[in-house]
């Protein structure tokens, strides 16, 4: 095996599930699993022009979120979350808890869905997928205050839209 082989092997280790839960949150679809390969293929291709500027993570994020944004483009259209059987967790937990969990759950999904997209964006990088400022920054291609107030307000905006009663999910 080639050692850029190995390296993608280790990515996709790595990161795939943070891909994929990125892609879900961002697309609003649990349909996600080609957008994912397509990432991956895409840093496949990308690998050579990886300079080590950024970190892995950043630079895959960067990239997945790319094929989100053409995808968006794609389809031209929102989708609503489903939501399936992936999102319950059922360590022992009761029938209720796991229905007001999951119902807490698609509340946030659709309320992150009608988040203008740069609140959105942010809203998933720092709070869901508790990426750092300088991430997040190097991901959206902004400066890191741009990053503190977007997020800001992005959380103001988001409890609006849930009823102030956001602080246990994120």
């Amino acid at each position: 095996m080639s050692k850029s082989s190995l390296i993608i092997s280790e990515w996709f280790h790595l990161y795939s599930n943070d891909v994929y839960n990125y892609l879900v949150y961002y697309t609003g679809s649990m349909d996600v699993e080609d957008l994912v390969q397509e990432v991956f293929i895409k840093v496949i291709k990308g690998l050579k022009s990886y300079k080590g500027e950024s970190s892995p993570k950043t630079w895959i994020f960067s990239i997945a979120r790319n094929v989100a944004i053409d995808d968006a483009r794609k389809r031209n259209k929102k989708k609503k979350l489903s939501f399936d059987e992936q999102m319950i967790t059922s360590d022992g937990e009761t029938p209720e808890k796991i229905f007001l969990q999951n119902e807490a759950k698609q509340s946030l999904y659709t309320a992150i869905q009608m988040l203008k997209s740069n609140y959105r964006e942010v809203i998933i990088l720092r709070g869901i997928k508790e990426m750092s400022v300088s991430e997040t920054a190097e991901i959206l291609n902004w400066k890191e205050e741009k990053v503190r107030s977007t997020y800001s307000r992005a959380l103001k905006s988001l409890r609006k839209l849930q009823g102030g009663d956001l602080d246990d999910e994120l």
